[in-house]
């Protein structure tokens, strides 16, 4: 299992960094008492459903900060763990410039005075600097870059490229709020108004070759094709690493389904990744 530690200075971007595993699949706790860090790891890697994970330890957690050399011994000595400890560093005026831009106080200045906070958390912070395996200075980075920064450091060679999913809905439950593409199937023959079909699914074969039988359907599945496969390098070129493709009709069961199926089917062909959810289908049965 790999397991990831996200230390640096305040103002550095570690919650971000944080945030950005958890995109990546990680299993993400912010700011673990150390002595529980090794526990969280055991606990992760006896649940068969998370392969990686990560938490944050930093100057917030006061005199508990020192728990974290025992907690990364204990981890070394853990086996099929893979560790990783990151250290986010910046230069003390890009420090200061986002403490005044987020009118935060530094954790370990009370009186206000954000350069010493910084130079006594530096002090406090090098011991466990030694220790990292990369040190990413952030000083004139924007969020993409260091989106990019933690992909480059922590994506898998089989998790590179963009992720599909392609959901289906009804339109009678609403259009599913995290979709970035839309596409409405009522231009189809409804498979309700057919004999024998009212009370099956998309997923059924005799639904599916009933949907399919009628050339629209085809053309539409070729172009969606070639508009993802068009626009998939663009949104990773904006750092965008998801892509969720909304296929929807009146109830979310006939036809939104059967093509949904048949675009995960030719994404998959053509080495994507993808995964496929139905939201509406466990709610309506009766009708499309």
């Amino acid at each position: 299992m790999k397991f990831v530690i996200i230390t640096g200075l305040s103002g550095a971007g570690r919650s971000q960094a944080l945030k950005r595993l958890e995109d990546m699949g990680y299993f993400c706790v912010d700011n673990l008492p150390p002595k529980l860090i090794p526990e969280f790891a055991k606990i992760c890697f006896d649940n068969d459903s998370i392969s990686k994970a990560a938490t944050v330890v930093d100057m917030r957690m006061g005199d508990m900060f020192e728990d974290v050399f025992t907690a990364i011994m204990c981890l070394k000595e853990m086996q099929d763990i893979e560790l990783s400890i990151l250290y986010l560093d910046a230069d003390d005026e890009a420090l200061v410039r986002r403490f005044k831009e987020t009118r935060r106080r530094h954790p370990l200045s009370p009186d206000g005075n954000i350069i010493s906070g910084i130079s006594r958390e530096r002090e406090r912070l090098k011991r466990i600097k030694d220790l990292a395996n990369n040190i990413v200075d952030t000083s004139t980075y924007s969020l993409k870059k260091l989106g990019e920064t933690m992909n480059r450091l922590f994506s898998e060679e089989d998790e590179k490229g963009i992720l599909i999913t392609v959901t289906t809905f009804g339109y009678k439950r609403g259009i599913p709020i995290d979709a970035d593409m839309v596409f409405d199937m009522r231009f189809l023959p409804n498979p309700f108004y057919e004999e024998g079909l009212r009370d099956r699914t998309g997923r059924e074969q005799s639904v599916k070759d009933y949907v399919l039988s009628f050339p629209r359907a085809h053309i539409f599945l070729d172009k969606i094709n070639e508009l993802v496969n068009y626009v998939a390098p663009y949104y990773l070129e904006q750092d965008k690493k998801t892509l969720v493709i909304a296929i929807g009709c009146t109830g979310g069961v006939h036809r939104s389904v059967v093509i949904a199926e048949e675009l995960y089917r030719i994404f998959q062909a053509q080495g994507h990744r993808v995964t496929i959810e139905h939201r509406d289908l466990a709610y309506n049965k009766s009708g499309n």
